[in-house]
Order: C-alpha cells, then sequence, then structure tokens
C-alpha cells in the first residue's frame, strides 16, 4: 500500500507545481511562461524521484507505469493500482488550485493548467505530438532506470530534464500532456473543450508509451 500512497502523493506535487506554474504565470503564451512551467513539471519530477524514488519507483504518470508493465518489471496488479492513485492524486492537486484560484484575486490565462489543442493544431496534429513526446520521454526512462544499463543516481534528473525538453517544444502544440492522470483532473474542473479534447490525452500518451516500451525491448535485448 505504500507504494501507492507514494505515486498519489508524487502525482499529487506533479500537478500542484505543474499546473500551479501555468496558472499563476499566466499560461503558456510566451517564452518565459513556457520555459517556467516546463521548469516546474521536470523539477517536480526531479524532487520527487528523490522523495519518493526508493518506495515506488516515482512513476506518477500512468504512460510510465504502462511502459514499465509492458518492459516487464512491474506486475499488471501494481500497475493497474499505480495508474488508480496516480489519478487520485492528481485530482487532489487540482482540488487544491481550484480551491487557491477561487481564494486569490488574480486575473488567470487559465484556472486549471487543463490541456487543449491549441489554436491552428489539428486533432491529428495533437495526437501524433502526443504520441511522439510520450514516446521519447517513456523510453528515456524506462533507460535510465533499467537495471543494467541505467543511469543509476542520475536518473532522476536525467527524466526530469527530458521532461523539461518535451514542455518546451510540446507546450506551444497541446500545452504538453504525455500524462493521462495529468490531464484527466484538470480537465474535470475545465469542463469544456479539455474535457471534450480528453481522449486525445488519455490514448495518445499510452500509444506513445507502448511503442517506446516496444522499442526499449529491442534495444536492450541480448541473445541467451
Amino acid at each position: 500500500m505504500k507504494k501507492y500512497l507514494a505515486e498519489m502523493f508524487g502525482t499529487m506535487v506533479l500537478v500542484l507545481m505543474g499546473c500551479g506554474a501555468a496558472i499563476f504565470n499566466g499560461g503558456c503564451g510566451i517564452v518565459p511562461q513556457v520555459l517556467t512551467v516546463a521548469f516546474a513539471f521536470g523539477l517536480s519530477v526531479v524532487a520527487m524521484a528523490h522523495a519518493i524514488g526508493g518506495v515506488s519507483g516515482c512513476h506518477i504518470n500512468p504512460a510510465i507505469t504502462l511502459g514499465v508493465w509492458l518492459s516487464g518489471r512491474i506486475s499488471g496488479k501494481d500497475a493497474g493500482f499505480y495508474m488508480l492513485f496516480q489519478v487520485i492524486g492528481a485530482l487532489i492537486g487540482s482540488t487544491l488550485l481550484y480551491v487557491l484560484t477561487k481564494n486569490i484575486d488574480m486575473a488567470y490565462a487559465t484556472t486549471t493548467g487543463a490541456n487543449a489543442l491549441q489554436n491552428g493544431v489539428s486533432v491529428a496534429g495533437g495526437v501524433l505530438a502526443e504520441i511522439i513526446f510520450t514516446f521519447v520521454f517513456v523510453l528515456v526512462v524506462l533507460g535510465a532506470t533499467d537495471s543494467k544499463k541505467g543511469a543509476g543516481n542520475l536518473a532522476g534528473l536525467a527524466i526530469g530534464l527530458t521532461l523539461v525538453l518535451v514542455h518546451i517544444v510540446c507546450i506551444p502544440i497541446t500545452g504538453t500532456s504525455v500524462n493521462p492522470a495529468r490531464s484527466i483532473a484538470p480537465a474535470l474542473f475545465e469542463g469544456g473543450a479539455a474535457l471534450n479534447q480528453l481522449w486525445i490525452f488519455i490514448v495518445a500518451p499510452m500509444i506513445g508509451a507502448a511503442f517506446s516500451a516496444l522499442v526499449w525491448r529491442i534495444l536492450s535485448y541480448e541473445k541467451e
């Protein structure tokens, strides 16, 4: 149970800090805002990797959990409960942000940090972006955390910096999800277009994660 609670807490912090940066810094419209949000998400991962990595592995993302499960590093039962508690943690984080925005008098570009296709981005473009960038992100996670070929104590830093990189490129396209739990919770509070487009930020990251697991199996295969 401890590892499930760790995933809940870690995902809560990720949403609280990452989506919070989008809310309290006026959204993601200009370069400083993009960088602020990108680093907020990436540094949250680095922090949580050190805080809960020894307990649960610090997935805090259903797409990562799917990739780890498909790579044979976690049981189906644990994978299911990880995903459940990740969504619960994200909901707690979004609830805290919602309460804060209702009690602070500021002009917000967004009140939830929900994902949405940006102006000029088609559904196909958004789906492709989320598949591609989740693939890159989860592949780094699988490589960095590999017991034989991984980055050891530097894995958390490598993963966090990769998430920063992914956000810098993908924020202008979809606001960057690459994490279904991170998208589900804010969309429930936002409603409207965010809720209508939510399927993109659930399905596409999971497809990208599945591809990354397949590629990592190929790259890490060693003939007996």
